[in-house]
């Protein structure tokens, strides 16, 4: 019976690496829980390209939009974990989603972390008209008229939506929320005047701030993002602890086996490295990352803490 057992290990043992060697003999699916031309998208096209070359098969970008992300998560959630569905996702359905709603998959136990793939900042911007051009008149503006003023986001959730919770927490001051369901729409709400500010993506932003309609006024990373020299931190502006940078991730099927998903790991962080994935990943205001499945599993502990703060001083948490 031991002999047996020994054999038995020694197959699987052997059958790992055999697996990740072969893998993949068919198309591969990169589901995405937001729509085309969405930021996760956007990073989703780049990746499936250059996993196309480097590994010779068809990386079939679908998008699987609604429920703010979630029920392209939960496609994967439910995908055979056979390393022919992945997933890209961001914070909101795999981190805060789960805080606030009630959830038809458990993104800890059915979903597994392979890379954060990119990440971008949040920046506060503010309508034109509103008269302020820096955080600390914006906060003054605010503190002097509890309530009266409001901001979109991308969805109830969403990191747009708690960066803002996060300024009002940490500089003392009310602002409604008014939630839409994109970032195009939450920015023309802002230009409309229908809203007084948010905090968006750059690419969704900065060409409107070019233009005059809006102004960027803080960015929402410890440093200054090198694509927006210009912009001051919220730090550098006297208001600690904003940090919301929004990032998008490669996930898979819990199950999917080691081998494969170090596989899948070794080419997409050999991709992330390249010097054209980099310039495509730039252009659009993303700077790689590729940060390995165990540092991205820690990271999202670490994000799980830091919100759950957020969501429980708002009153967010699902009941």
């Amino acid at each position: 019976m031991k002999r047996i057992l020994t054999l038995a290990f020694l197959v699987a043992a052997a059958t790992g690496p055999a697996m990740a060697q072969n893998w993949p003999t068919q198309p591969v699916n990169i589901v995405v829980g937001f729509g085309p031309g969405s930021t996760p998208d956007l990073v989703s096209r780049v990746m499936s390209e250059q996993l196309k070359k480097r590994l010779e098969q068809p990386f079939v970008v679908i998008n699987r939009p609604g429920a703010g992300g979630n029920i392209g998560l939960e496609t994967v959630a439910k995908a055979p974990a056979d390393g022919y569905t992945i997933g890209t996702t961001i914070p909101g359905p795999l981190i805060v989603n789960p805080m606030t709603m009630k959830m038809s998959f458990d993104s800890k136990k059915d979903i597994r972390p392979v890379t954060i793939l990119a990440t971008q900042p949040s920046v506060l911007v503010v309508n034109a008209k509103l008269g302020v051009d820096n955080l600390k008149d914006l906060i003054a503006l605010l503190k002097a008229n509890p309530g009266k003023y409001n901001y979109s986001s991308i969805g109830i959730g969403s990191i747009s939506h708690l960066s803002m919770e996060l300024v009002a927490q940490q500089s003392g001051t009310q602002i409604q929320h008014i939630p839409y369901k994109s970032s195009p729409e939450a920015v023309a709400a802002v230009i409309a005047g229908e809203t007084h500010m948010a905090t968006l993506a750059p690419n969704a932003v900065t060409g409107h701030a070019e233009s005059g309609t809006i102004r960027m006024i803080a960015v929402s990373t410890p440093q200054r993002w090198p694509a927006l020299p210009d912009v001051p931190t919220f730090a550098e502006q006297g208001i600690d602890g904003v940090q919301a940078e929004a990032w998008m991730a490669m996930v898979a099927p819990a199950g999917t086996p080691d081998a494969i998903i170090e596989r899948l790991y070794k080419e997409v962080k050999e991709s992330l490295e390249d010097a054209e994935t980099i310039e495509q990943m730039r252009k659009f205001g993303f700077e790689p990352v590729g940060i390995t499945p165990a540092e991205f599993a820690k990271r999202i502990e670490e994000e799980e803490k830091r919100w759950s703060k957020v969501v429980d001083q708002a009153g967010l948490r699902a009941k």
